[in-house]
């Protein structure tokens, strides 16, 4: 069935809104609550109806719901101020109030009339989770591999950079032999995620791999054996690898597509695209130009949420290390960040970002409680779990701070930040006077990267302190052709430490390692 209204189609059969033709991205919990909406529009849709259609009954706050709202009145071009098609009825619910007809979906084409021309894809892309196939044979194991799919799909769906397939769409095709090409056109989408899983025993191996549909070509898998001690604790620790594994590879896919395009065809999407693959390279001259991508971005849409979020966290990684001032660079990312978390509320990115804005603007509490939020949205979210860590350490629990740095690293064990997450364990373990650790820690981060700063300043203090003068010469000669502006002054001024015991503690390992 499709519904217009205004200049608008939603399409039920196909999933997709259109406005004047062009395709309309949408997250899929979104579209459901949408299309919901529009087809009960005779009646006042009660919260509880919305909680039992879209959630089937899980619990869900009021913000999260009112978010989805929001996200629906956005797309049609609405706004809670105005309620032109959405309308709230005050302790009631929302009804659709627009004026609507309704068409029966056109027949498919005859197969000796040529093929259909695909369906234009949404700006962002889509993503199907499959139901996983069991390969042991034994029916009673289909629960584990169904847990195992719907967690993944759920983790998926709080990352905000594409649209997930609801569960009741994807795991249509559990049992049947149908092509992943003919799956992403039914489904509209361009990535699909498929596994098995083979139980013997006590033990259990599952694979995953992410394919791109519109190539056939695979681009990511993996394969897990597990002893299966703990069922459920098997499935988070397998789920959470995966998801964390999934999405830097579709923002690789995605950037290679973006680059295939003529600049002239460049929207709002490639340039974050092409600015996260900058972003990911860790260096001042990629920064920038990340940075330049994302201003193009926001010039063509200012309210897009992703590209200020990542602007702002760009902005500041460069001020923590040493690339960027920030008296001048802390008020255009905090405006950033601010806006970024406007637009979307329950963004992880967003509020990450904010959080790196509080960290290096010495409001520790509040660091803290922004990064605590992005990880409470996005679990498997490694660059928020890496900035946690940092703004433990400098808070004064080093304990914490170490841990929350060792799940970044469990997190992504290929991630291109894993030098940073390595550093700030260092860190952590220098402030508890574990030199010996904190080197070791540093000398893992500069295998991994030798061109990053925290790793050299770890290294350089806790050399200072154990009096290795030779190692300590060389952290400090690499450091000063990291970050050439070093200097005692600096790190006393630019560092956000909430206690002056573990300042002072820093500066003196510096003068021990022979910084002026």
């Amino acid at each position: 069935m499709r519904f217009c209204f205004e200049n608008n189609v939603l399409d039920g059969d196909l999933r997709e809104l259109t406005c004047g033709g062009a395709a309309v991205p949408l997250q899929a919990q979104v579209f459901d609550l949408l299309l919901y909406l529009v087809a009960q529009r005779a009646r006042v849709v009660s919260k509880d109806d919305l909680i039992r259609q879209i959630w089937s009954d899980r619990i869900v706050s009021d913000s999260a719901l009112n978010s989805r709202i929001n996200a629906a009145r956005k797309a049609l071009g609405d706004d809670g101020a105005t309620q032109r098609l959405i309308k709230t009825i005050p302790r009631k619910g929302f009804r659709f109030v627009g004026e609507v007809r309704e068409e029966m979906a056109a027949s498919p084409v005859p197969a000796e009339a040529g093929p259909a021309p695909a369906r234009a894809a949404a700006d962002r892309p889509g993503i199907a989770v499959l139901a996983f196939e069991i390969m042991s044979g034994d029916p009673a194991q289909e629960y584990f591999g169904d847990g195992i799919s719907e967690d993944i799909l759920t983790a998926l769906s709080k990352q905000r950079w594409f649209m997930v397939i609801a569960r009741n769409s994807s795991f249509t095709y559990k049992g049947r032999a149908v092509h992943i090409r003919q799956i992403a056109e039914e489904l509209g989408v361009r990535y699909i995620v498929e596994g098995s899983v083979r139980k013997a025993g006590n033990r259990v191996r599952i694979t995953a791999q992410l394919n791109d549909a519109t190539t056939g070509s695979h681009l990511w898998a993996e394969r897990y054996d597990r002893e299966l001690i703990d069922v459920f604790a098997v499935q988070d620790e397998i789920t959470n690898a995966i998801a964390a594994a999934i999405e830097p590879q579709i923002h690789a896919a995605e950037n290679f597509r973006s680059h295939r395009k003529p600049p002239s065809s460049l929207d709002a999407w490639d340039l974050v695209m092409r600015a996260l693959s900058h972003y990911w390279r860790v260096t001042r001259q990629d920064h920038l130009a990340a940075q330049a991508l994302l201003e193009r971005a926001i010039a063509i849409d200012p309210a897009y949420g992703q590209a200020l979020s990542v602007l702002a966290a760009s902005h500041m990684f460069g001020v923590h290390l040493g690339w960027a001032d920030l008296a001048t660079t802390a008020p255009v990312a905090e405006a950033a960040a601010l806006a970024a978390v406007r637009c979307d509320h329950e963004d992880a990115w967003a509020h990450a970002a904010l959080g790196s804005v509080c960290f290096s603007t010495r409001r520790l509490a509040d660091a803290l409680s922004e990064f605590e939020q992005a990880l409470a949205l996005n679990p498997n979210f490694s660059l928020a779990q890496g900035y946690y860590a940092l703004a433990l350490s400098y808070a004064g629990r080093p304990k914490d701070s170490f841990e929350a740095a060792q799940k970044a690293i469990r997190l992504s064990p290929r991630d291109p930040s894993l030098a940073i997450y390595h550093g700030i364990a260092g860190y952590a373990r220098f402030t508890e006077r574990r030199y010996d650790e904190a080197i070791a820690l540093a000398r893992e981060a500069i295998r991994h990267r030798g061109d990053l700063t925290g790793a050299y300043r770890v290294l350089a203090v806790s050399a200072g302190m154990t009096g290795d003068s030779a190692l300590a010469e060389m952290a400090l000669q690499e450091l000063r052709r990291t970050q050439p502006g070093i200097s005692l002054r600096w790190i006393a001024t630019q560092l956000p430490w909430a206690n002056d015991a573990d300042r002072e503690h820093y500066l003196e390992g510096f003068r021990r390692a022979g910084l002026g």
